[in-house]
């Protein structure tokens, strides 16, 4: 028996959960740290431009992003569905079929992301001395994109296989060397914020590397192996995936929409308040999305295997953790906002510290729903339920945001913005049950069907 075989089939609910969940929420959770240590080197030794040129440059690197995204949590979900299956030699060619094309997608976009980033900064809005640092910030992602955008796909393969530990150390690994390189970049050497963008990416690099170490080295189910995919199958994974892909691209538009509310109403301070809050979410979310998402291919392999009650009982201790998590957010944003806001914000920038203030207390409020979309829109793309997904994912990151954007500012002014995302999550939490609800009733029905169809066979 395989790796993966021991962990999704035999293990209880309870500790195949905090097996695949607990590494993956504390490598995701050190991977977002290495993007706040971003955030707190820029504002503390750039500045409070500087800072805010970084969040403006960010919807557009995580748009860049985008395309891979959506190939690589596809073809997870199809490779994990095959392993249940027993049939790794298909996991194989989709594995290797797909790692191709993002490398492909990842020096398109690159281009593009290089040459285009000057007329996209113009086209926001930015005032220059903001759009020049997010110029160079961005262009530096663009010219990585290749060794950079693969990581996540190879980082999904890797516990697809059973690898959680690897991925896990492999992390926490990477977060560190960020941090030390952004220390010696920006503090030591003093060269600016694109040099913390240069820092991300190297280790990202070196991540890729390690990344796929294993399966070069055969040690692995997956291995390369040539042959193309049929086309209905690819249309599958770029299906399955296009939940992820218009959450990234929704998600990015949003930010770049409340961007350009908060310059309107307060200029760059008010941006630059919005990315502390931003970045300190961004720990939340990823704890949360990689604790969902790590349990996509066991839900996956046991979906898969027709094993539909463990299925829910797993998704019954993401839903339990996502809350936890959650409040505990919540409770550290209400009570200790102020020391972590401080860490971002230079001494004396009394405004921009009674700005964010405000801004996480009212944005926190979006704790008390706001994972229920995120794990249950995990749970639908796992099961192959690509349209509940992308709806759910297109309308949570997207439609309800902008329709919060449009009514609550116009009420309440910048405080309408800071809980822009509380009245979004509700809305999303209010149709990620609905969906939820639909798909035990069909399942029951399904079963159903195949009692009776069981019953005539004998």
């Amino acid at each position: 028996m395989v790796q993966q075989e021991k962990l999704f089939e035999t293990l209880s609910p309870g500790r195949l959960f905090l097996r695949c969940a607990a590494p993956s929420a504390i490598s995701m959770a050190v991977t977002s740290l290495y993007t706040v240590a971003d955030g707190i080197f820029v504002g503390q030794f750039v500045g409070e431009d500087a800072l805010a040129a970084v969040n403006l440059v960010m919807p557009l690197i995580l748009m860049s992003f985008a395309l891979a995204d959506m190939v690589a949590v596809g073809s997870s979900v199809q490779i994990a569905l095959r392993l249940g299956a027993k049939e790794a030699g298909a996991a194989s060619r989709i594995f290797s079929f797909c790692s191709g094309l993002i490398v492909l997608i990842s020096c398109v976009v690159g281009m593009a992301g290089y040459f285009l980033a000057g007329p996209a900064l113009r086209l926001m809005g930015a005032q220059p001395s903001v759009a020049s640092i997010a110029v160079e910030y961005l262009q530096v992602y663009a010219v990585f994109s290749p060794a950079i955008m693969i990581f996540f796909a190879v980082d999904n393969y890797l516990r697809i296989c059973g690898r959680v530990r690897y991925s896990m150390v492999l992390n926490v690994m990477i977060s560190i060397l960020n941090i030390a390189l952004d220390f010696l970049f920006v503090v030591i050497l003093k060269k600016g914020a694109a040099s913390a963008a240069f820092a991300s990416c190297l280790s990202l690099t070196l991540g890729t590397a390690l990344g796929f170490l294993p399966f070069i080295r055969g040690k692995l189910p997956l291995r390369f192996v040539k042959g193309g995919l049929p086309p209905r199958l690819l249309g599958n994974i770029l299906a399955n995936g296009s939940s992820e892909f218009f959450s990234n691209i929704a998600g990015s538009v949003m930010m770049l929409a409340l961007n350009g509310t908060l310059l309107r109403i307060s200029g760059s301070m008010a941006v630059a308040a919005f990315s502390i809050v931003m970045y300190v979410d961004s720990v939340v979310d990823a704890m949360v999305f990689g604790m969902a998402d790590s349990l996509q291919p066991a839900l996956s392999y046991n979906y898969g295997a027709k094993q539909r009650k463990r299925v829910f009982a797993l998704e019954k201790w993401v839903l339990a953790a996502g809350a936890a998590m959650s409040a505990a957010a919540m409770a550290v944003m209400l009570a200790g906002g102020e020391g972590v806001i401080a860490l971002f914000v230079q001494k004396g920038d009394a405004a921009l510290l009674e700005m964010s203030e405000r801004a996480m207390r009212l944005f926190s409020v979006c704790y008390l729903v706001k994972w229920l979309g995120t794990c249950l829109s995990s749970f639908f793309t796992a099961l192959g339920r690509a349209g509940y997904s992308l709806v759910l994912a297109f309308c949570r990151t997207l439609v309800f945001p902008l329709i919060s954007l449009g009514v609550l500012p116009p009420l309440l002014g910048l405080d309408g913005v800071w809980l822009t995302p509380a009245a979004a999550g509700m809305l999303a939490a209010v149709l990620a049950v609905a969906f939820l609800l639909l798909l035990v009733r069909n399942e029951k029905k399904r079963s159903a069907f195949a009692g009776f169809d069981e019953k005539l066979k004998s």
